[in-house]
């Protein structure tokens, strides 16, 4: 468990320093190329979960199928600016599958739902941003899953606005040969509804959908044994009330 998450955060923080330093040293027009290196990094962490537990064919095809609805998901939201039911599914796979799930869907759905709305410099921030989001899910599961609504809701709310100022670098360093002061705190002003948006929809999804979505996924998990980590819980259920 502890070398899991070791490798998890050695990823991530590797991903970022790519990151960096492509939109630094390239500006941004190897985009296909980081995005790239970005999926080799996720797919070295879940090689080394391979190589760590024995993993199951199921386990892959469910995590396939998850990487696919998170994706799909975009499409029909696309013309509603931030609203992102895509961020629902990746906290959910993360509170239900753990970090390493959450992370590998989130920045895989990132990617796969840019081939039905277009690649850009900004993918590689997208695959980072979301990737994050349900690696942050997966970490912090024992404490999500207490049962509270309200809980989940808070941490959906706060990731609408940590994902939209993660997005924000992408712009930042792409064009640092033009960075003031001026420019950051306006470039960060300017997004604010757009992120309050994305963090309203993360509530309004998850107030409306996480209860039986996260029943089920812990149903076809027990039943089929996929992805178990014995130092938690094997089910989640949450209080309608909030409370």
């Amino acid at each position: 468990m502890a070398n899991a998450r070791a490798s998890l955060i050695i990823v991530t923080i590797t991903v970022f320093v790519l990151l960096i330093v492509m939109y630094t040293v390239f500006n941004y027009h190897n985009y296909l190329l980081l995005s790239l290196g970005i999926i080799g990094c996720v797919m070295m962490l879940f090689f080394i979960r391979f190589e760590m537990k024995s993993i199951k064919t199921r386990e892959i095809v469910i995590l396939a199928l998850l990487i696919a609805i998170a994706a799909v998901a975009r499409v029909p939201f696309a013309g509603l600016p931030s609203v992102q039911p895509t961020s629902f599914v990746i906290i959910t796979v993360g509170l239900v599958f753990g970090a390493e799930s959450g992370f590998l869907v989130g920045a895989l759905a990132a990617i796969v739902s840019n081939m039905f709305l277009g690649q850009g410099p900004w993918t590689p921030w997208q695959m980072f941003a979301w990737g994050t989001m349900g690696m942050s899910a997966g970490l912090l599961r024992q404490f999500l899953g207490m049962g509270k609504l309200w809980i989940l809701n808070s941490f959906g709310f706060i990731w609408g606005f940590i994902f939209g100022w993660m997005m924000n670098l992408w712009i930042v360093f792409s064009n640092m040969h033009n960075f003031t002061w001026e420019f950051l705190v306006g470039i960060y002003v300017s997004s604010f509804y757009h992120d309050l948006a994305h963090a309203i929809s993360n509530v309004i999804f998850i107030s409306l959908f996480s209860v039986s979505w996260i029943r089920i996924l812990n149903r076809f998990k027990k039943k089929h044994g996929l992805l178990e980590d014995s130092t938690l819980k094997p089910s989640i259920a949450y209080d309608h009330s909030g409370k």
